[in-house]
């Protein structure tokens, strides 16, 4: 088994894979145009800030896992990786306290303006008349767009400050609001009309590309602050520009729309043309604790999948398959019998859309479940019930989520094997 691991690891990490894969092959200066020449053979894929194009996808002629290390996915051609076949990975949450960490600090330098303050002392300058000017976080509303884990942990930061927290997150319902004791929002844009400070913490997606838009920035209160670390494509920079200008926004980024893949760059915005914009190089996740987090959880990933088959936090498995009818058989656990099963089932030309089989205890016995995209003839299921292995066949109509399916949110997703 190849692995490519085409991003900076840990030393430790790095001595983990090499003792649960054959080949291990650190690039961790490899760009997006290096990797389709380098993926011929590679079996896993490891990477954090490196793009993987569909060009890489298809370029790729054993790939079976992409394993991004960080939450984020929108680096990696999904659509292309789901359309061959290829697992994709992450490691949610276990960035969340840095970037929560960092987007504080930007709320803090944006209120007490410590990046100009700095500058004015490396120039010589003495300002204490102009920079005592501030206004403070207690009691003021703090409003957070996307309430998973790391804008959960923001809001216990911003009550901590004796703020106000009040969200807007495609999940969260009234009922979670009041238990986080925080205000629930219908819309994005009652956040921004009622925050003073306002934080970005939703995933990208096209659902999500250019959320933070003119209309949404034109609710947000005069002078009022806008904190993003999520990522680039979330907020429409040219509305943002015309509301720094026009509404007197202070705003702090750690993320931009078209940011370089390399570590060390030039790099050029606009937005930093103009007054009251403070930035980062995108490090909202690099703090040592976070790194050693995901490093940890890679090997855990790669681990888990060489062992068993099953891809931790996959995010590229249908949320439910196209399956109408469900085959039940159980059978006695010899050579042959799901295969007999699904040549029977061909024979219909009806698709396995997805099988799993459990061994009962002492291995005598084991029941099959298939899940199939049209009901089997009589027939074909007269033909199950009479093979010699076979105890019982049943048939089952599919109303809503396949039942022999567990689908978990961010969770594990088990790998067919028959």
């Amino acid at each position: 088994m190849k692995t490519l691991v085409a991003d900076t690891l840990p030393e430790d990490c790095l001595s983990q894979l090499r003792e649960l894969a054959s080949e291990v092959v650190y690039r961790p200066d490899a760009s997006a145009a290096d990797l389709p020449a380098a993926i011929e053979n590679v079996d896993i894929l490891i990477v954090r800030s490196t793009r993987v194009s569909p060009e890489t996808i298809e370029r790729a002629n054993s790939l079976q896992l992409i394993v991004r290390a960080g939450a984020g996915v929108n680096t990696i051609a999904l659509e292309e990786a789901s359309a061959e076949g290829i697992f994709v990975a992450n490691c949610p949450g276990k960035n969340a306290a840095a970037v929560a960490e960092l987007t504080f600090g930007l709320i803090l330098a944006l209120d007490r303006r410590i990046v100009e303050n700095t500058v004015e002392l490396r120039q010589g300058r003495w300002n204490k008349k102009e920079y005592s000017k501030a206004r403070g976080l207690a009691g003021r509303t703090l409003g957070i767009i996307g309430l998973g884990q790391i804008g959960r942990m923001v809001a216990r930061l911003g009550q901590a400050f004796a703020m106000n927290v009040a969200a807007w997150s495609r999940s969260l319902t009234p009922e979670q609001a009041d238990e986080l004791d925080i205000e629930f929002c219908n819309w994005p844009r009652e956040v921004a009309s009622q925050s003073d400070i306002v934080t970005v913490h939703c995933a990208a997606s096209p659902e999500t590309e250019h959320l933070i838009n003119a209309e949404f920035l034109s609710n947000m209160k005069k002078d009022a602050c806008l904190i993003h670390t999520a990522r680039g494509g979330i907020v429409d920079e040219k509305a943002l520009a015309d509301a720094i200008r026009n509404r007197g926004l202070r705003v702090a980024l750690d993320v931009f729309q078209n940011e370089p893949g390399t570590g060390s760059t030039a790099f050029k915005n606009a937005l930093f043309d103009l007054p009251q914009v403070i930035g980062t190089h995108h490090i909202g996740a690099s703090t040592d604790q976070a790194q050693a987090a995901i490093a940890a959880e890679v090997s855990e990933i790669v681990k888990t999948f060489l062992i068993t088959g099953e891809v931790r936090n996959c995010v590229n498995m249908a949320d439910a398959s196209p399956a109408t009818w469900q085959l039940i058989v159980r059978h006695y656990d010899r050579v042959g019998v799901i295969a007999a099963i699904l040549d029977a089932v061909k024979a219909d030309k009806i698709n396995a859309e997805e099988v799993t089989n459990r061994v009962f205890r002492g291995a005598k016995a084991a029941c099959c479940s298939i899940m199939l995209d049209d009901r089997p003839s009589n027939e074909t299921m007269q033909a199950i019930r009479q093979h010699a292995d076979v105890i019982q066949a049943e048939l089952r109509a599919v109303v809503g989520p396949p039942p022999a399916i567990v689908r978990q949110k961010g969770g594990n997703q088990v790998r067919a094997r028959v």
